[in-house]
């Protein structure tokens, strides 16, 4: 039995073990993504790359064997930076978007592309989970919001964006006309509590995700009713105002106490507030300095200063959203800054570092050509944009699920699950790092059980080995020479011949979105 050395730690393996399998007995996960147990090592992505005893190279740990005396360096600053290129040189060649334009421009970062294909499969109960992980005030959002998430809709260009913001009123307005709207699970009591001065979108949506997370919060404001700009400052002319009662009713539900008619600085001071509790949110909006003293924070020209990534003031415990930090003029901003402060306010409350929310890693396929976009719009609802039949009415039933099957799906089919996404992320990868001519985009959907989309292989040859130890007549196989190298179906069959036993298991191998099954849901 060979003993061996991993990071500084002495490993007993039988004879023949690999590297990578070594480090798994003491609890060291090296990345994988070409490697999987039962098939041949390819050692085509280096993601596995470690340093042993002291060489000048680099080594495959999922290829090379464990020996007696082996001394094996996996997580230091060579072997990252080496794993961090290898990762680099994959997304060069990687055509695909991890999140959908329009989730990334939404200011709140909802999901959106999930919400509506649980619109389109009438998974409305699923659908407004999807859009309060996010946004905490939907029903009145979408009768306000500009929707800039659906400037970027890539179908914009063709015959008009999908009605994003119409389908995300249309699935809360169902929800709060329901005998039992959503309120959502909350974790165990914990025994400290946040105080927020200001009740509007930031305040309201801060003190919505701090109950989710286990946290009783008390919200103050000047005014006689919470809502903020959302009830004093849109037109009189928005219907809604009921609408907006109703979610905030919701908001209480989750342990969040409003203390109304009640101004920070004449009925209590800023310093009393901050003795009380264990953590302030400030989110008054756009004040005048000798309006409030908020102790010792910085302010600049009526602004509080703030960190950009955590809300984070110069004082300690304390942190500011919305307008009162800038002018950010979007309510669903404000929203965004309410759910994300609550983020850091947690990691404060836990001792944990203050860094706000992990940004997601993402690759963005860019501008479809003509012929791109054709065939991406043929693949779904060809209808142009619906419209309600009346001036600020919502969508019907019919209506949402109709304009919801015009969504292109550009997000990935397997986020979750993707090792190239996860790897990029844990290591700082940068997709346009190495920038190269991009492949065209292609989507292969006439397999009854899978899509395969090769501008996202990575040519692992995992789908390879499966498909021949399914004893697949045809397969999958290695085509071209060299750069140009590719994985299709020999003689230009189709994949519906290819993978007719083991197309299954080549989606659940598959380390990217290459090859996903049709119509899961799991990964999103």
């Amino acid at each position: 039995m060979p003993k061996l050395t991993i990071d500084s730690r002495i490993v007993d393996v039988e004879g023949g073990t690999t590297i990578v399998d070594a480090a798994r007995t003491v609890g060291i996960e090296i990345p994988t993504m070409c490697f999987l147990a039962g098939c041949e090592a390819s050692t085509s992505c280096m993601v596995c790359a470690v340093k042993v005893n002291g060489n000048e190279g680099l080594v495959p740990a999922c290829a090379t064997e464990a020996v007696e005396g082996m001394v094996v360096e996996s997580d230091s600053d060579e072997v990252r930076a080496a794993r961090k290129t290898a990762l680099e040189l994959l997304l060069s060649d990687h055509l695909g978007d991890c999140m959908g334009p329009c989730h990334v421009t939404c200011p709140a970062g909802m999901d959106i592309p999930v919400m509506i294909r649980q619109i389109a499969a009438g998974k409305l109960a699923d659908a407004i989970k999807t859009v309060k992980r996010d946004i905490a005030l939907p029903a009145v959002l979408g009768r306000i919001c500009p929707a800039p998430c659906e400037k970027s809709c890539r179908r914009e260009g063709a015959d008009g964006a999908v009605s994003i913001c119409l389908l995300k009123r249309y699935v809360a307005d169902v929800d709060l006309c329901s005998d039992k709207p959503f309120v959502p699970k909350c974790s165990d009591k914990k025994d400290k509590r946040v105080a927020i001065i200001g009740a509007g979108p930031a305040g309201l949506s801060a003190g919505y995700y701090l109950g989710q997370l286990g946290y009783g919060s008390t919200v103050f404001d000047v005014h006689d009713k919470a809502g903020g700009m959302l009830r004093y400052g849109v037109s009189r002319d928005v219907p809604g105002e009921d609408v907006l009662d109703k979610e905030i009713a919701l908001i209480e539900a989750v342990g969040v106490e409003l203390k109304l008619s009640c101004q920070v600085g004449k009925d209590i001071s800023f310093d009393e507030i901050a003795k009380r509790y264990d953590a302030v949110f400030v989110a008054t909006g756009a004040v005048e300095v000798e309006q409030v003293g908020f102790g010792k924070v910085e302010m600049s020209d009526g602004m509080i200063k703030v960190d950009r990534a955590s809300y984070a003031t110069n004082v300690e415990g304390v942190f500011a959203g919305g307008d009162v930090t800038g002018k950010r003029r979007l309510a669903v901003r404000a929203c965004a800054h309410g759910k994300e402060a609550a983020v850091a306010i947690d990691q404060y409350l836990r001792g944990e570092a203050v860094v706000g929310p992990v940004k997601p890693f993402n690759t963005r396929i860019g501008k479809l050509d003509d012929g791109e976009m054709a065939y991406c719009v043929g693949q779904v609802n060809g209808e142009e944009r619906l419209s309600p039949a009346e001036k600020g009415a919502g969508f019907s039933d019919e209506q949402a699920v109709r304009e919801a099957g015009r969504c292109l799906h550009c997000d990935c089919r397997k986020p979750k699950k993707c090792k190239l996404r996860e790897y990029s992320l844990q290591y700082s990868a940068r997709a346009g790092r190495y920038k190269g001519k991009r492949r065209k985009f292609v989507q292969v959907v006439v397999h009854p059980e899978i899509i395969f989309e090769p501008g996202k292989c990575i040519d692992c040859g995992l789908c390879v080995q499966i498909a021949k130890q399914a004893g697949e007549k045809l397969g999958m196989s290695f085509i071209g020479r060299g750069f140009s190298v590719r994985v299709e179906t020999p003689f230009g069959r189709g994949i519906a011949e290819g993978l007719k036993k083991s197309a299954k298991k080549c989606a659940e191998v598959c380390p990217t979105g290459a090859i996903v099954l049709k119509g899961d849901m799991k990964n999103k």
